[in-house]
C-alpha cells in the first residue's frame, strides 16, 4: 500500500519488441521527470529512427491523470497512444515515458491487431525492467550561526534528515530534503529553534 507521498515508477530504461504479421514494434521506456526530458527523448528516438511509419508515445507525470498523455501519432484514433497509457496506468506508474516505434510490415493489421500490439510491446518495456518506489520530497533550507550548530545538527540525526548540501563560510546554511508528508513538521521543528532561519523552496 503506498502512502500519500510515494510512488512507484521505473528504475531505469528499458525496451521491449513485438512483432505480428511483417510489422515490427520497438518499444522503449523512459524514467522521466519533467516535459523537457520526455522531449528530449522522443527527439532522439525520431532521429535514430528516422525511417519509421509510427512514433507512437504515452506518458504520465506526477500523481493523478492530470499530467499524462498519449498520441496515436498517424495511427488511427485511440487504437495505439491510449493502449500504452493503459498499460501505464494498470501498473500504477509514474514519471514514465514509453515510445514504441512501429515498421510498417505490408499487412494491416486492424484495430483489434494495433490495439494488442502496442500494449503487449509496452508490456515488454515494462517487465524489461524494475519498479521502484520512490517518495516525495521539498527542500528546506536552514541558516545559523556556529552556536546554534549542536542543537540544528541534532534536529537532523533525531529525525534522519537527508543533507543535499551544507556550507559552512561566514554562516552555516544547508540545504535538506524533507519527506513531503513530515515536511511541516519538520518546518516547526526548526521554527522553535530560536535564532534559524528557515527558507522553503
Amino acid at each position: 500500500m503506498l502512502l500519500s507521498d510515494q510512488y512507484k515508477t521505473i528504475k531505469k530504461s528499458s525496451e521491449g519488441f513485438f512483432k505480428d504479421r511483417g510489422s515490427k514494434f520497438y518499444a522503449f521506456a523512459f524514467p522521466v521527470e519533467n516535459s523537457e526530458e520526455i522531449a528530449n527523448q522522443r527527439a532522439l528516438l525520431r532521429k535514430k529512427f528516422y525511417d519509421a511509419r509510427h512514433h507512437v508515445y504515452a506518458y504520465r507525470l506526477g500523481q493523478g491523470d492530470n499530467n499524462a498523455m498519449a498520441s496515436d501519432d498517424g495511427e488511427p484514433s485511440n487504437s495505439s497512444g491510449p493502449p500504452i497509457l493503459g498499460k501505464i496506468r494498470s501498473y500504477e506508474l509514474t514519471n514514465i515515458l514509453i515510445v514504441i516505434v512501429r515498421y510498417f510490415g505490408g499487412t494491416k493489421l486492424g484495430i483489434p491487431g494495433l490495439i494488442n500490439a502496442y500494449r503487449t510491446a509496452a508490456e515488454e518495456a515494462i517487465n524489461n525492467t524494475v519498479i521502484i518506489v520512490k517518495t516525495l520530497k521539498k527542500k528546506l533550507i536552514v541558516k545559523y550561526e556556529y552556536p546554534l550548530m549542536n542543537a540544528v545538527m541534532r534536529t537532523i540525526k533525531d529525525n534522519k534528515l537527508e543533507i543535499e548540501k551544507q556550507d559552512f563560510a561566514l554562516d552555516c546554511k544547508i540545504t535538506l530534503n524533507i519527506r513531503e508528508s513530515d515536511y511541516d513538521k519538520i518546518y516547526e521543528i526548526f521554527n522553535n529553534i530560536y535564532g534559524v532561519e528557515i527558507n522553503k523552496i
